[in-house]
């Protein structure tokens, strides 16, 4: 940059001084008659005109320096962002309203404003050692050297209101937070996290520290880059404190700043069933003979996810509309899995399902027995009115009505909402055969009392 910069003044003085003056002196010689032979030995000197030149460089210079001549137009630039010192006794006190960088602004002429950009010696200082803590804020002004005594600088802003106030201590316990835990390779879980410590010192202003409601430990599990389940130390675990609306409280000081933890991860699967859940009609007569799963009728997929989330999933469902079917003897339809609440991966997304369809039969049960109640409110009880008999058409394909298990079949009448009081409600029957359809013949009018 240094080079950059006399390599312009170079070119000025060789465009606007020695070529001028060149100029200049070549016209004279043409205009005076006068002395022509000894003007001519003088001009015809081969360092004349150089030592001419450098002489009037320099008388220019001067003139330049002492601002007698400028070269260019006042002009003005803005430094940005530049770190603001404070003193005061860290031990003993706290220092809120201090912004942690300011703006200066450069005015004076060109040339100036790039030197002291390239001296870069910007320093502003907040001098609080004089004040002591008070309830009142103070107005401070910030100080600041000039590096380029020509420049006029204008700081923005000039001062402060800073609030000084005795430091206060409080042990306090300490929790953890897993940042971008959906950066986790999708087969991980973390199964359990241990901090190598369990509480900080927090330092601040006693108002500040009545507002804090938690300190965390911000775990970045994207920063990590785990790939496979083990045990992982983890070093310099940033800790923040947390108001009770969970905003983060900066005029607190940690100690320590940062901790250690030991996280465990690990690879959880569960592998469950695919079923199918049928929607809509077949064409009339027509029920659903065999359904294969990529060419399995017993079909099941590895689902990976933390333990507590999938170990209570007995089945992964998958829904497909038939309606209108039938007509034709296969059926064959690619569908994406869905991933149940708390997966995080399974071993396929999609599979390919093949429907066989046959001739409709239907055969009628007796399910008057069977009946049960579910979501009924505590403190009630439930009577069916008018006991009659409720029975059910079954509708499937011969060979699947005829493995009907009498014993296996649940009815029940669902009661959530309802209060004391007369009812008419459905009859549903708990159907996990897709090959299947039942159809109850009427509903059921109940009574719900208090108990």
């Amino acid at each position: 940059m240094i080079k950059k910069f006399f390599r312009k003044i170079y070119n000025f003085i060789d465009k606007y001084i020695v070529v001028p003056v060149s100029r200049v002196i070549y016209y004279l010689s043409k205009k005076i008659k006068k002395n022509q032979g000894k003007l001519d030995k003088i001009l015809n000197k081969p360092h004349f005109l150089i030592y001419a030149s450098l002489i009037i460089a320099v008388v220019m210079f001067l003139l330049i320096d002492s601002k007698v001549i400028t070269l260019v137009e006042t002009e003005a630039e803005v430094i940005t962002n530049v770190p603001v010192v404070v003193k005061y006794n860290e031990m003993a006190y706290v220092v809120e309203g201090v912004p942690e960088t300011v703006d200066i602004t450069l005015t004076g002429r060109k040339s100036d404003i790039y030197l002291a950009k390239q001296l870069g010696e910007y320093e502003v200082i907040l001098d609080l050692s004089e004040y002591t803590p008070s309830d009142t804020p103070y107005k401070v002004y910030f100080t600041y050297s000039k590096s380029i005594d020509s420049l006029s600088y204008q700081l923005s802003p000039e001062y402060v209101q800073v609030t000084i106030k005795e430091r206060d201590s409080e042990i306090m316990p300490i929790s953890y937070d897993l940042l971008n835990i959906d950066e986790l390779d999708s087969k991980l879980s973390v199964k359990s996290v241990t901090l190598d410590q369990s509480e900080v010192v927090v330092k601040g202003g006693s108002d500040v520290l009545d507002d804090i409601s938690s300190v965390k430990a911000l775990i970045d599990l994207e920063k990590q880059n785990f790939t496979e389940a083990g045990t992982y130390d983890i070093d310099s675990i940033q800790l923040v404190a947390y108001d009770s609306k969970g905003d983060k409280l900066n005029n607190v000081e940690i100690v320590p700043e940062t901790i250690a933890a030991t996280i465990v991860l690990e690879s959880y699967s569960v592998n469950v069933p695919l079923t199918i859940e049928t929607n809509g009609d077949l064409v009339a007569g027509k029920a659903i003979a065999s359904i294969l799963i990529n060419n399995n009728s017993n079909y099941s997929i590895t689902i990976y996810g933390d333990k507590e989330e999938i170990e209570d999933i007995t089945s992964v469902t998958v829904p497909i509309d038939v309606s209108g079917r039938g007509n034709e003897s296969t059926w064959t339809y690619n569908v994406t899995i869905n991933k149940p609440n708390g997966v995080r991966e399974m071993s396929t997304n999609s599979v390919e399902v093949t429907f066989t369809f046959g001739e409709e039969q239907q055969r009628t049960i007796d399910i008057s027995q069977k009946i049960d109640h579910q979501n009924l409110a505590e403190g009630l009880s439930v009577n069916i009115i008018s006991p009659q008999d409720i029975t059910a058409q079954v509708k499937g394909v011969a060979s699947e009505i005829e493995k009907i298990d009498l014993a296996n079949i649940k009815a029940y009448i669902d009661l959530a909402g309802l209060g004391a009081g007369e009812h008419e409600v459905e009859v549903h029957i708990d159907n996990s055969n897709p090959l299947l359809t039942f159809v109850p013949s009427s509903k059921l009018r109940i009574r719900i009392y208090e108990e």
